[in-house]
């Protein structure tokens, strides 16, 4: 019951505030290498397949690959600034590059790839994000063909929530959904909190 509750209030939100470019944008946290907190904005690529995990583009070769290959623990911070709700959702986090063996998994990561913008795409082929820039000179253009799959620097992530906290402040109304596991049968818990 849980799982339909929190994850139909969000579909709501997303359909209430689709008029937003910035409704599909939320705070995703890891645990940073040095153990303190770290925080970037990502963006909701969908739920995977009939789930309630969320899917995520990034690359590869960016700091949050490395923090959760660390531990796959995060947490994201939705905000939906029209209906005033906001979606904390916590849970780990399965990395899907081009080396994972499963290809179920792989085919995931190319329907993800090609479900985004070529403009989208074309940020993968750009240098090493967050090392310093070592040429002033504009780089060359880059070109990709369409219909070539996923480079090597683009990576799903998969959250799979087990905790999801809702705060709705028009209505000022707090809800809190939790897994329990019981013969191997994943169930969710909702309870009313206070604000």
């Amino acid at each position: 019951m849980g799982s339909v509750a929190w994850k139909q209030l969000l579909l709501n939100a997303l359909e209430s505030n689709s008029n937003l470019k910035h409704s599909s944008f939320m705070q995703l946290a890891t645990i940073g290498t040095n153990g303190k907190p770290s925080n970037r904005t990502v963006v909701f690529r969908g739920f995977q397949d009939n789930t309630d995990n969320l899917q995520i583009n990034t690359d590869a070769r960016t700091r949050k690959i490395e923090e959760l290959k660390l531990c796959s623990s995060a947490e994201i911070c939705w905000y939906f600034t029209d209906s005033w709700e906001q979606f904390r959702i916590n849970g780990n986090i399965d990395i899907i590059d081009g080396s994972n063996p499963d290809p179920i998994k792989l085919q995931q990561r190319e329907n993800s790839w090609f479900a985004s913008s070529v403009r989208s795409r074309m940020q993968y082929l750009e240098p090493n994000p967050g090392l310093p820039c070592l040429n002033e000179q504009p780089q060359a253009e880059i070109t990709l063909d369409p219909s070539t799959g996923p480079v090597d620097a683009f990576c799903l992530l998969i959250l799979e929530p087990d905790q999801v906290d809702y705060l709705n402040l028009k209505s000022n109304q707090r809800l809190t959904c939790k897994t329990s596991v019981s013969a191997a049968k994943k169930s969710w818990i909702m309870e009313r909190v206070n604000p």
